[in-house]
C-alpha cells in the first residue's frame, strides 16, 4: 500500500470513492487545522470535506452531511503492517 492517502474518499458504499481496505487501515483528516471525526467524504485537491448534519438521515437512511471549504490534509492513523 502506499503511505500517501487518496485525493478523494468516502466511507459511503454507494460512493464511486469508497475503499473498504483503506478505511479499515484508518484514515484521519485535519480540516482547517483542526482534527475531525465526523467526516463522511474528503477532497483534497478541491478543498473540501462533508460532515454530517447531526443525527438528521436523507430518505435513503444515509446521514444528512454539509459541504465545508477549506485546508484538508488526510494521513493514515497507523503504520502499513505487511
Amino acid at each position: 500500500m502506499s503511505d500517501t492517502p487518496p485525493d478523494r474518499l468516502s466511507v459511503n458504499p454507494d460512493s464511486p470513492y469508497y475503499d473498504a481496505d483503506l478505511l479499515e487501515r484508518g484514515i484521519g483528516i485535519r480540516f482547517k487545522g483542526v482534527e475531525k471525526t465526523n467526516v463522511e467524504e474528503y477532497c483534497i485537491s478541491e478543498k473540501w470535506v462533508r460532515v454530517a448534519a447531526g443525527k438528521t438521515l436523507d430518505r435513503k437512511g444515509n446521514p444528512m452531511t454539509i459541504k465545508l471549504q477549506g485546508e484538508v490534509e488526510a494521513y493514515f492513523r497507523d503504520d502499513a503492517e505487511g
